[in-house]
Order: structure tokens, then sequence, then C-alpha cells
């Protein structure tokens, strides 16, 4: 892996850990010779896993739309800052430019890009590796719903199993890196 796509808060959230997760995963990044791809932003847990990978003298490209410059205050102190007009850029581009993608604590906008590259790994259109990093049980609550979906009939074990989930930053690397996607047929295909 050359380069992560981590998706993380505009905020801090509220607890220490979250901040401790973000230098952790840094750390590792630099040791690694891991580029950071993010959002951009210069604010929460975003602004913090930026400064963190650079303070290290690691490599960080933000991408983010014109409307959010302001908003999640642009970092100017990056290696590489990309304004792009939408959010489908945008995330098309973090999508072109890493090897993986993982998630750490945030809110709806974290949610829904982590779920959809972990979606287009599911059609076929990516064949890179999707992460949670539970920190402090973040994700217990959509671990358990998409178990859910799964005893619904909704989702593919498999394909449940291939997000990559764990509390333990080194762990969760160690899997991505050896992990392989492999296209299975999305569809259920026997009836209740």
């Amino acid at each position: 892996m050359k380069r992560l796509t981590v998706f993380c808060g505009s905020n801090p959230g509220n607890h220490p850990s979250y901040l401790l997760e973000c230098e952790k995963l840094a750390e590792l990044m630099v040791a690694k010779g891991i580029e950071l791809v993010y959002g951009g932003g210069n604010v929460g847990l975003m602004g913090h896993i930026a400064d963190s990978v650079l303070s290290r003298g690691g490599k960080v490209i933000g991408i983010i739309p014109e409307r959010l410059v302001n908003i999640e205050v642009g970092h100017n102190g990056l290696t590489e800052l990309i304004v792009v007009k939408t959010m489908h850029e945008r995330k098309a581009k973090m999508a072109e430019l890493s090897d993986g993608f993982i998630a750490l604590p945030g809110g709806i906008g974290t949610l829904e890009e982590i779920m959809e590259v972990f979606t287009w790994t599911q059609l076929g259109y990516l064949s890179k590796p999707c992460a949670l990093l539970n920190t402090n049980g973040f994700y217990d609550s959509l671990n358990t719903f998409l178990e859910h979906m799964v005893t619904s009939r909704f989702l593919r074990k498999e394909h449940k199993e291939s997000l990559l989930i764990s509390d333990d930053v080194k762990s969760l690397i160690e899997q991505m890196e050896s992990h392989k996607i492999e296209y299975q047929d999305k569809w259920i295909k026997d009836r209740i």
C-alpha cells in the first residue's frame, strides 16, 4: 500500500482516544511510507490526521470541493491540496489515488464515504480494501446492523466479512496490506 484514504470527522468527537488513534495511525503510516489521502480539511479529526502525518515527515494529499474550502477550512500546509467542483469528484479522486480506505470515527459524511467505496468493491468497481478503525467501540452498532443485513438476506456474509474491522491500528493496517478483494456475485440466489 502506497496511499491510504482516511475518512474521518470534521469534528474531534468527545473522547480523547479519537485523537490518540489518529496519531497512532499517522505514526504507522509514516513508518511504512504510506501517504495520506483525505478530505483536505484543517478541522476536527481530519485536520489532526493530516497534521500528525505531516509532523512525522509524511506526505499528505487533501481533496476538497470548492464549496467546502471555507466550511471545513481547507488545509494550506499539505504536500498537495486538490480543489474540485463537487463531492462526487472528491470521492472519485480519492478512489483513483488510493490503495485502500479506512474510516475513523466521524459523522454522516464519514459513514457515507466508507459505505460508498465498500459498495463499489461489492459491485466489482474497485478491488481495494475497506476498513473501520473501531476506536472506543465507535462502530459496534454499525457492525451489528451489518450482521442484521446478513441474517435478513440483504447482504452476503462474504461481502460483510470483506469490510475489515478492528480497534487496533497495527492489526488493521496489516490486514489491509494482505487482504485480497475478490469479486463475488452480489445476489443471494436462493429464495426463502
